[in-house]
């Protein structure tokens, strides 16, 4: 049973001649199969524990080697924790997917997390965002001539993470687009990629030699 964290380009391969190739441009501390400060993770290395949750996340398909399944698994509790909820607000949440992916990326544009922007980009065009969409979050842009689901999921974002409050103005509109329990899930879907994205810059992730950064740099 493969989970949802091992799509839109999370999922790791054994990448192992081109990424020792060029390790000489990476961190000394970078383990050269998983791409980050933590050594990969096999099922064998794994005790019952780890096991059983390396069965209910991954199944049959392939071997985690880098992102969010990958690192996750070094607490199987909280791999099994994170696979559900992020199974849920992509796949089973009120938030159609196309919105759910925008607010992926308000989130990771504000977090600076290389590796989940670079994934979820091409995810959200997949689902039918906008390139003007995409730009906005891109380049830290005014929402302009976007509609008003996407200009209110940037807006709520930015006053959730850069000023830590949200108006009755803006609540109110995040309600009428999107209902209450829209905006629950809306709010736990940046969530979520804030937390995963605190992981993930902690063990310093590095991109796959196949995937270009897509986050500029500040």
């Amino acid at each position: 049973m493969l989970k949802a964290l091992m799509t839109a380009g999370v999922t790791g391969v054994l990448w192992t001649g081109s990424v020792l190739a060029q390790q000489g441009s990476m961190p000394a501390d970078i383990q050269p199969i998983s791409l980050t400060r933590l050594p990969a993770l096999t099922r064998d290395a794994l005790d019952d524990e780890g096991k059983a949750a390396y069965d209910y996340i991954v199944g049959d398909g392939p071997a985690p080697t880098t992102g969010p399944v990958a690192v996750s698994l070094y607490s199987p509790p909280i791999a099994r924790v994170f696979s559900d909820l992020n199974g849920y607000l992509r796949y089973n949440g009120v938030l159609s997917p196309r919105h759910t992916e925008v607010a992926i990326l308000v989130a990771a544009w504000e977090f600076e997390q290389q590796y989940e922007y670079s994934a979820h980009e091409p995810a959200a065009l997949s689902y039918g965002a906008p390139q003007a969409v995409i730009d906005t979050i891109k380049y830290d842009r005014e929402p302009a001539g976007l509609s008003a689901e996407e200009t209110l999921i940037i807006e709520l974002g930015r006053a959730v993470m850069r000023e830590h409050k949200v108006d009755s103005a803006l609540y109110n509109r995040a309600v009428d687009l999107f209902g209450r329990r829209g905006v629950v899930e809306l709010v736990t879907v940046m969530g979520d990629y804030v937390m995963v994205g605190m992981v993930m810059t902690t063990i310093d992730q590095q991109l796959p030699p196949d995937r270009p950064a897509l986050l500029p740099a500040r």
